[in-house]
C-alpha cells in the first residue's frame, strides 16, 4: 500500500461539544528490499548454425515490485559461460551472437546471466541460460497457394485482414518471415510473422496478383496470392436471393463447399453462359447453427432476374444442389413471425459495408459486408 489518507477529529467536552476534523496523508516511501525476477526463473534457447553476428537468441523478461525508481532500467551482464565472448547482452536484456556458431565446433552454450536493479542499495538476480547450436535449415518452406474473393458496396471498402497465408518448415526451429514487394505495399500489407494479409481502403474493382513470398532464413519461396474485389451495385440488393443451409460454419462452406456450390448453381439458375452469378454475403444465422447465403444473378443484356424466378429454377434444381450440400430453405423474404400472408410481406435489404466479415481458410478467403434484412406487413 502506497499511503493512508485519514481524517482525525478533535471534539471538545463542552456543552454542546463542538468539533474540527483535518485530513492527514501518510505516504509511504519505498525501500529496495525486492531483488529482480526473471521469468522464467531459468532458460532455454536455441541458434541455428552459419547465422550473422548479432542474431537475437532470446529476450530476457525481468520484473520487480519495487516502485519505479527502484526498479527499472536494469543491468544486464553475463558472469559466467562467456568466456571465449561468443555472445552479447544489450541493455534491454536480448542475447545475441557474437560470433557465426558452427554445430560442429560446439552444439551447447551454458550462461549464467546478472540482472541489477536501479535502487539503492542496488539488488541482483541471477538465471542461467542453456543455448543450443542447431544445424542450419536444410528444408524449404511450403506454402499454399491463397485465392481471396472480396465483395464490397462500390468505391467503399474500409480494408482491414482479408486472409492469412499458411506456410510450413520440416526444419523444427525455422522462423519463417513473409514479405510483399514494395510496389503492391500501396494497397496491401503482409505481416512478416504471421502471414495475415492486410488490404488498405478504396480498393478498385478487379483482379490484383500480390508478389509474396515466405523464408525461412536461408530459403525463399514464392506464393501464390490472387485478391478479386467485386463491387456490388445497389439493384443488386433488389433482386436477392437467399439460400439457408443447415448445420455447417461459413468457413467449412468457404473451403469445402464454395466452389462446388458456386458450379452447381450456375448451372441451376443461368439461363445463358453470358449471365452472372453474385455471390454478396454468407452470413450465420443468429441463435442458430444455419448458414445463409445471399445472392443475384445478372442477365447478360443488362439488369437482373427477378427472385421469383431465381426460387422456381432452385425449386426445380433443389435435388441436384443437395448433392453438394443440405439446404435448410430457400428464401426471398423471411416473413418467419410476421402475422401476414408473403404476398403482403414488403422486404428491404440494407448492406453495411463497413462492418466486414472474413472467413479464412488454408486455401480460399472470402470477405463480404453484413446485411441486414428487414420485413414488415403490407396486408
Amino acid at each position: 500500500i502506497s499511503g493512508y489518507s485519514l481524517v482525525i477529529q478533535a471534539r471538545d467536552s463542552g456543552n454542546p461539544p463542538l468539533s474540527s476534523s483535518v485530513t492527514v496523508n501518510v505516504d509511504i516511501s519505498d525501500v529496495n528490499d525486492n531483488s529482480p525476477v526473471f521469468t522464467p526463473a531459468n532458460y532455454t534457447a536455441v541458434i541455428q548454425e552459419n547465422k550473422p553476428v548479432g542474431t537475437s537468441i532470446l529476450q530476457l523478461v525481468v520484473t520487480d515490485k519495487d516502485s519505479f525508481h527502484n526498479g527499472p532500467p536494469f543491468t544486464f551482464t553475463i558472469l559466467t559461460g562467456n568466456e571465449e565472448e561468443e555472445f552479447t547482452l544489450d541493455p534491454h536484456g536480448v542475447l545475441r551472437s557474437a560470433v557465426i556458431f558452427k554445430h560442429m565446433v560446439s552444439t551447447e552454450y551454458v550462461l549464467c546471466v546478472q540482472a541489477k536493479d536501479s535502487g539503492k542499495p542496488q539488488q541482483v538476480s541471477h538465471a542461467y541460460i542453456q543455448v543450443r547450436v542447431i544445424e542450419e535449415s536444410i528444408h524449404k518452406p511450403t506454402a499454399i497457394p491463397l485465392e481471396i474473393f472480396i465483395v464490397t458496396m462500390e468505391d467503399d471498402f474500409p480494408g482491414g485482414v482479408i486472409g492469412k497465408i499458411h506456410a510450413t518448415d520440416q526444419d523444427v526451429y525455422d522462423v519463417l518471415t513473409y514479405t510483399l514487394k514494395s510496389e503492391q505495399k500501396s494497397l496491401f500489407k503482409v505481416n512478416s510473422h504471421d502471414g495475415k494479409i492486410i488490404a488498405l481502403g478504396g480498393l478498385d474493382n478487379g483482379k490484383y496478383v500480390l508478389n509474396v513470398s515466405v523464408t525461412d532464413g536461408r530459403f525463399q519461396v514464392p506464393i501464390d496470392v490472387v485478391v478479386h474485389v467485386e463491387q456490388l451495385l445497389q439493384e443488386m440488393l433488389q433482386n436477392t436471393v437467399t439460400i439457408r443451409f443447415e448445420n455447417i460454419s461459413p468457413e467449412d462452406f468457404v473451403g469445402l463447399h464454395m466452389h462446388g456450390f458456386r458450379r452447381t448453381l450456375r448451372n441451376a439458375v443461368l439461363s445463358q453462359k453470358q449471365d452472372s452469378l453474385h455471390i454478396i454475403s454468407i452470413q450465420p444465422v443468429a441463435g442458430s447453427n444455419q448458414l445463409d447465403m445471399l445472392f443475384a444473378v445478372q442477365i447478360h443484356s443488362g439488369g437482373f432476374y427477378k427472385p421469383a424466378y431465381l426460387i422456381q429454377k432452385l425449386t426445380n434444381a433443389r435435388r441436384h444442389l443437395e448433392n453438394v450440400i443440405r439446404i435448410s430453405a430457400i428464401l426471398e423474404k423471411n416473413c418467419s413471425g410476421l402475422n401476414c400472408q408473403e404476398q403482403h410481406c414488403e422486404q428491404s435489404l440494407s448492406i453495411d459495408s463497413h462492418s466486414l466479415m472474413t472467413y479464412s481458410t488454408a486455401r480460399i478467403s472470402f470477405v463480404c459486408p453484413r446485411f441486414y434484412r428487414n420485413v414488415r406487413c403490407m396486408c
